[in-house]
């Protein structure tokens, strides 16, 4: 089994084809074919279901298995410089939005501080979306909302924020006594993050605490989404703080809830395996510039002790 192979499957499974795996590979498809046949032969079993392009059961196994390989391969060189000079290397670092608008710029200061010859790559996504993702390996580490649900991973605490009404300053809900009741948010349709969500877990628990079913105008799996429908006039919506930018303070409010908890944001990693040197630099790095931010967003709370792992 070689290297080679491993990397020709991964493409396949990245790229949908053959010919597509051949183009990021730098060869061509000829040299992809040959390659995925002799693993396949080794390991007696079909790997990509050459009618569909698909991988097969036994290829989904491989290409999980193989990224780690890849990933630990790569490590290796990072953790030697590391011993003989500055830190090199690429980090692909996962961050859900709310937390990328405001920390990323922080980051990446730094970064060109601390460590010039580190190359990041940024996802921003859902919960949803960079969860699997850095379980398989296409993502180092990555900022997430609480709870993490695949056993594979585990978090460190960054930061907490506020859940809370955004709306229109004209709207209705701001001459509602403050803080506002579940039962007073329920006389009004408001959007809401998608059932099954993090966040969307903790409003509901909030609310059925409370006695109370709250009405959803639409449900979406986006919060950048939502809160671009509230201040385009659909409606209100209950968001992290943080997505109340100070250029729109103007026209619309955050407003406070009763009995709600704080969303806890965590940087999250696999928890099996060594992070090879630029990881772990990076994931040090996001810490403490989190940890020691100046100037949070409001809504924004930081925690007094973090330490990384």
């Amino acid at each position: 089994m070689e290297i080679r192979q491993l990397e020709a499957l991964i493409g396949i499974a990245d790229h949908g084809t053959f010919s597509a795996a051949a183009d990021v590979l730098g060869t061509v498809q000829s040299n992809i074919s040959s390659r995925v046949a002799r693993l396949e032969s080794e390991l007696a079993t079909e790997l990509v279901d050459r009618a569909t392009g698909a991988l097969t059961e036994s290829g989904v196994v491989v290409v999980e298995r193989a990224r780690r390989v890849l990933h630990e391969v790569r490590a290796i060189a990072s953790d030697v410089s590391e011993l003989h000079a500055d830190i090199r290397g690429d980090v692909t670092l996962g961050m859900i939005g709310t937390a990328g608008r405001w920390i990323v710029p922080m980051l990446l200061e730094s970064l060109r501080a601390s460590f010039p010859h580190l190359t990041l790559r940024i996802s921003e996504g859902t919960n949803s979306a960079l969860e699997p993702r850095l379980v398989n390996g296409q993502l180092d580490i990555a900022v997430l909302a609480w709870p993490v649900v695949s056993p594979e991973l585990s978090e460190v605490d960054l930061f907490t924020e506020d859940l809370v009404v955004i709306a229109h300053r004209h709207h209705a809900l701001t001459r509602e006594a403050q803080p506002l009741s579940f039962a007073t948010i329920a006389r009004y349709d408001v959007l809401l993050p998608l059932r099954g969500t993090p966040i969307r877990r903790e409003i509901d628990e909030a609310s059925r605490a409370a006695g109370i079913e709250l009405n959803a105008l639409v449900e979406l799996d986006g919060l950048r989404t939502i809160a671009s429908m509230t201040f385009d006039g659909h409606g209100p919506s209950i968001l992290p703080a943080t997505m109340l930018s100070a250029h729109l303070r103007s026209n619309f409010v955050a407003l406070e809830i009763d009995g709600i908890a704080r969303r806890r944001v965590v940087l999250t990693s696999r928890r099996y395996g060594f992070p090879p040197a630029p990881v772990r630099a990076i994931a040090a790095l996001l810490v403490d510039v989190v940890t020691n931010a100046k100037n949070p967003p409001k809504g924004v709370y930081l925690p007094t002790v973090t330490t990384a792992t």
